[in-house]
């Protein structure tokens, strides 16, 4: 019975990495995306300015991807367990 402890672990942390993870990423992706179609929009109309940095994380994606990194640590782990018990 507890190898089945080992693989539900780690189904809980992968689908709670996956969930909390994903919004943060895809908002970052998101607003780098827009970021660089305004920037190509200015370029045709003959207006670019001064190439502006990568957009940074906020606080708040920042926090979100360091819990989804460890949630998907702890669902590898527990995988291993599940794959290692005798």
């Amino acid at each position: 019975m507890t190898v089945w402890v080992w693989l539900l672990a780690a189904a809980i942390a992968g689908a709670g990495a996956y969930l909390v993870g994903w919004p943060a990423w895809s908002g970052f992706a998101g607003r780098r995306r827009r970021d660089l179609n305004a920037e190509r929009y200015l370029a045709w109309r003959g207006r670019a300015g001064d190439r502006h940095p990568d957009p940074r994380r906020t606080p708040l994606e920042r926090g979100r991807l360091a819990v989804a990194a460890a949630l998907a640590l702890i669902a590898v782990f527990c995988l291993v367990g599940y794959f290692s018990y005798p």
